[in-house]
């Protein structure tokens, strides 16, 4: 009697394990903007005052920062010699609140896993030269699901207010580099938007557009046709490129991209013209381009974070990888290791940098050295 309890305890369990699992698949997005949308109308008081990035209090990660999260390396990483390019890294969405439209990152929970994030994900370019990272009023992450007319003008808000945090932290990181020195411009989601943003106003057509070393514009879908002309940078091409642009969106197979997709039609490029049907930027961090697909021998070392995102196992070789014909990186069935924050769709958008952990910090130096090798071939002295 008790071993017949037991056994329809079990059914149960598995019943409701795969109900659950099925209304994921089904409606995952549905239930994730259901969960995570505000209801509040916008107020940019909510998120306090603009930090004051003259202060180190105002950086999640910058150079001589105590316990700078970007300084972490997994156990068994190769030894690598820093590069000598400044970088500045803009946070993925950390903030997962929803009563307001902008939350601080630098407070409770927001901090931990914007530390996470960046242990994670900029320590794979912290080898690359001194990085720095701002914290910022972040739009939170229900604002990337808003799908109404009336939310999406919030989210719409949120996300300009968040950009102006940027904007004025990369001012402040400017005028801190040496004139005509090298720099690598880094973001994930939420950051990779705004970097869109700075590098159309503030680098596009201007003398810094040729300090730049390289822009991973890496978790938010960029047009080939509509975006890419407005930023003043090609598409990286080759590792062994200097002065371009790498993005990618990182699926496992079968992908279903429907939500990214979304965004990625919801309006205009940066050049004004209509996205949907156009192509998107896939670069595979493995080949430095977007050429033929790789083999996970190719892979130097894929990073598998614990869930807290305090720690993570290297593992050799790492995952494969290949653009598709829709702009997706393709990266095979999907990996063990990887138990929280896969999205629907096999979408592993939480781990686009961990995933090629150890190809990115190698791309990194690698484009470093073609940059300064570009200006003594060409004998240039003002970048």
């Amino acid at each position: 009697m008790l071993a017949r309890r037991f056994l329809w305890v079990v059914a149960i369990a598995i019943f409701i394990v795969i109900a659950s699992a099925l209304a994921w698949r089904l409606a995952g997005n549905r239930l994730l903007s259901a969960a995570l949308v505000p209801g509040a109308e916008y107020d940019a008081a909510a998120a306090g005052a603009p930090y004051d990035y003259a202060l180190p209090a105002a950086w999640a990660a910058r150079p001589g920062m105590a316990k700078d999260p970007t300084a972490w390396r997994p156990p068994g990483a190769p030894v690598q010699a820093k590069a000598g390019a400044a970088v500045f890294f803009v946070p993925p969405t950390a903030a997962f609140g929803t009563t307001h439209w902008n939350d601080r990152s630098d407070v409770g929970d927001t901090a931990n896993r914007l530390a996470g994030f960046l242990r994670t994900e900029a320590s794979a370019l912290a080898d690359a030269g001194p990085l720095w990272a701002p914290h910022y009023r972040q739009a939170v992450i229900g604002s990337f699901l808003a799908d109404a007319p009336d939310t999406r003008r919030r989210a719409q808000a949120a996300q300009a207010l968040a950009y102006t945090d940027v904007a004025a932290a990369f001012a402040v990181f400017l005028a801190a580099q040496p004139k005509n020195s090298p720099i690598i411009l880094a973001g994930h989601s939420q950051g990779a938007l705004h970097l869109l943003r700075l590098l159309k106003e503030q680098v596009a057509g201007t003398p810094l557009a040729a300090r730049i070393v390289a822009v991973y514009l890496v978790g938010w879908p960029v047009s080939v046709t509509a975006d890419l002309p407005a930023l003043g940078l090609p598409a990286c091409t080759a590792g062994a490129q200097a002065g371009c642009i790498l993005s990618w969106q990182s699926f496992a197979e079968p992908a279903d991209p429907d939500a990214v997709l979304a965004v990625y039609y919801a309006g205009p490029g940066l050049n004004g013209t209509p996205r949907r049907g156009t192509p998107m930027l896939c670069t595979n961090p493995l080949t430095g381009g977007a050429g033929a697909s790789a083999p996970a021998s190719a892979n130097p070392g894929s990073l598998v974070p614990a869930a807290t995102l305090e720690s993570g196992e290297l593992v050799t070789p790492g995952v494969p990888a290949r653009c598709d014909a829709r702009g997706l990186l393709l990266i095979g069935e999907p990996p063990s290791g990887y138990p929280a924050y896969v999205l629907p769709g096999n979408n592993f958008h939480v781990f686009d940098y961990p995933l090629f952990w150890q190809a990115v910090r190698l791309d990194a130096g690698i484009r470093v050295q073609a940059w300064k090798a570009y200006g003594k071939a060409s004998g240039k002295t003002e970048r």
